[in-house]
């Protein structure tokens, strides 16, 4: 079978057939998976940042719907992740230029150990395991939890360690 550019309905390729609600959906979606994922999975967001992690997974996949057809134009795909990369960029925006907004949008240190006391409250409410702690603390040189002055999860779901 032969295919003839005369038969590409170049009108439904390029003409989005509902840029508003497509620009509502990516919002909404980003929007409520950036929350979900600020206050419910910090420690699994590895070495970098949760919007940014957010971002690349969901634009990949909105770019994969696009070009797979699922969209009614490639246009509408492009309003998405263009969206997307809005609600990143504001997020971020936002957070550099108010402190009030990175305090809700970006978590703080949580002190994980003092003085080489455990607090296991902190441990519990990100779901890390005694076990898990010393595993990190040895990835950063330390034997004993004696030898800690401080531990924190960071933002970005790293254990930062300060020795004695």
């Amino acid at each position: 079978m032969k295919l003839d550019l005369y038969d590409i309905n170049w009108h439904d390729l390029f003409v989005p057939a509902h840029p508003i609600e497509t620009i509502i959906r990516g919002s909404l979606m980003y929007l409520s998976l950036f929350l979900l994922m600020r206050f419910v999975l910090k420690r699994e967001s590895g070495s970098i940042g949760t919007a940014d992690l957010l971002m690349v997974v969901v634009i990949a996949d909105a770019a994969q719907n696009a070009m797979a057809g699922d969209y009614k134009s490639i246009t509408d795909g492009v309003i998405l992740v263009v969206t997307i990369m809005f609600w990143n960029y504001a997020i971020d925006w936002l957070s550099y230029h108010s402190p009030t907004m990175r305090r809700v949008l970006q978590p703080k240190p949580l002190l994980l150990v003092k003085n080489g006391r455990l607090y296991k409250q902190n441990m519990r409410k990100e779901l890390i395991t005694k076990e898990e702690l010393i595993a990190e603390l040895r990835e950063n040189g330390v034997e004993d939890l004696s030898e800690v002055k401080e531990a924190r999860i960071e933002e970005d779901g790293h254990v930062s360690v300060i020795k004695k």
